[in-house]
């Protein structure tokens, strides 16, 4: 169970960094102000996010660094490939928010599965900082949602 919970953190860990790296290079391409300003406050949250990971891999005693999170690197390169085809515009921002959300939803799934088992291993401080993230993770996502129906993907349609 220690060495599957130490896997969990470094791959999200690795997550967590690769999405840093891609977030500023997604928000250049945005048009949409709202889903702009979406990417930088979760941007900073982000780094909330990789702190708190570091402070989990402290308390657990583990390298927060070791794993490549194969997942999320599929997730960016993907959308790499997919925004290369499009022109700037609403299509490329309703494109990026469903690159955005894959992200999140893989970092769902990772954080839903480390703070259930950080419960289950009676590790409530590490399991009470994790459900934290998770709220961040969701909350951004139904914001990624809210953006995209009432604003980006019916002019998106129109287009």
């Amino acid at each position: 169970m220690d060495e599957f919970m130490e896997h969990i953190i470094q791959d999200l860990y690795s997550a967590e960094t690769q999405a840093l790296e891609t977030m500023p290079q997604l928000a250049q391409r945005v048009q949409n102000d709202q889903l702009r300003q979406a990417f930088q406050t979760h941007q900073r949250e982000t780094e909330g996010h990789v702190k708190r990971l570091e402070q989990i891999a402290q308390q657990m005693g583990i390298e927060v660094e070791g794993e490549t999170c194969m997942g999320m690197q599929g997730i960016i390169d993907e959308a790499q490939d997919t925004l290369a085809q499009l022109e700037d515009g609403q299509l490329a921002d309703a494109a990026i928010i469903g690159a955005a959300q894959k992200m999140e939803h893989y970092e769902i799934a990772g954080y839903g599965t480390a703070r259930t088992l950080a419960q289950q291993a009676g590790q409530t401080q590490i399991a009470d900082l994790l459900e934290q993230t998770l709220n961040e993770e969701k909350a951004t996502d139904e914001k990624l949602t809210h953006i995209a129906t009432s604003s980006v993907n019916p002019k998106a349609a129109q287009s």
